[in-house]
């Protein structure tokens, strides 16, 4: 079989969201936009409480799925359909905004660090409009892999028999987080998805002949296996999907298929309808 093949390297670059809280954004800056279906995906990590703890205030959201995964830290989530929740170290938070859900996620800490990703997924056309849902899912709901170096948590999507626990029916998605507690390799074998994406988020880790560094992503040939030979302490995550290949027309929290949906959205946002 042959390798995986890299055939784009990128480096998240410095941004500020929600009420400025202080992150890199890797997937959706300016040289490196959506990867369909992944639309944004940012890592948010510091020790120090001015750079997080405004959070992100209520805002809305329309026409695509928000995953919040922690590696350290606790954040509280409350959204427009009554539900609340909070997640620590491992955890995620699921939400199938659709339709529209106003949210909010704020940190449940005063210091130390707040270390986690969050991940955009679009929804196709015929489920941009459909029921919003929501799902904490604590830490130790995670299916684990053990492997001779580390372990493989399987958030998303299978993995050597496990099934990760977001719940995405027609949207299907494989989100894996690689952990070395040993220095070691590893061989994933491709699953076919036309879209892959490796983010390395602590140490340093090579695919093939390329040496990778922390808070570097790359873009992956669907086909080859995926061979990690990664040093003791190094994590990554990869994403993996089918793309939509559909339109996308976006402005902030809105992401639809054309201009007149997305006026219909800021305008349903306006008058208070988003959530009806």
């Amino acid at each position: 079989m042959s390798e995986a093949i890299i055939q784009r390297r990128v480096r998240g670059m410095p941004a500020q969201d929600g009420a400025g809280v202080k992150l890199s954004r890797v997937i959706n800056q300016p040289s490196y936009k959506h990867q369909d279906p992944f639309l944004m995906l940012d890592e948010f990590k510091s020790d120090n409480p001015d750079d997080y703890i405004a959070g992100f205030p209520p805002h809305p959201h329309r026409g695509f799925c928000t995953l919040t995964y922690m590696l350290e830290g606790c954040m509280a989530h409350k959204d427009s359909q009554g539900n609340t929740g909070e997640v620590g170290p491992g955890g995620l938070q699921w939400m199938k905004a659709a339709r529209g859900m106003i949210h909010s996620e704020m940190p449940k800490q005063k210091d130390g660090m707040m270390w986690g990703f969050q991940l955009w997924i679009n929804l196709p056309a015929a489920e941009k409009m459909s029921d919003p849902a929501y799902a904490d899912i604590m830490g130790d709901e995670v299916p684990v892999v053990n492997h001779d170096a580390g372990q493989v948590r399987v958030l998303a999507g299978n993995y050597e028999d496990k099934t990760g626990p977001v719940n995405a029916p027609g949207r299907d998605f494989l989100f894996l987080d690689f952990r070395f507690t040993e220095s070691g390799q590893l061989k994933l074998a491709t699953q076919g998805q036309k879209t892959r994406l490796a983010y390395l988020y602590q140490g340093e880790l090579r695919i093939g002949e390329q040496t990778l560094h922390a808070g570097e992503l790359v873009e992956l040939s669907a086909e080859g296996d995926l061979n990690l030979r990664a040093q003791k302490g190094a994590g990554l995550i990869l994403l993996a999907a089918e793309p939509i290949a559909e339109p996308i027309a976006q402005y902030g929290p809105f992401v639809m298929n054309t201009e007149q949906e997305l006026q219909q959205a800021f305008a349903d946002y306006q008058s208070g309808r988003l959530t009806a």
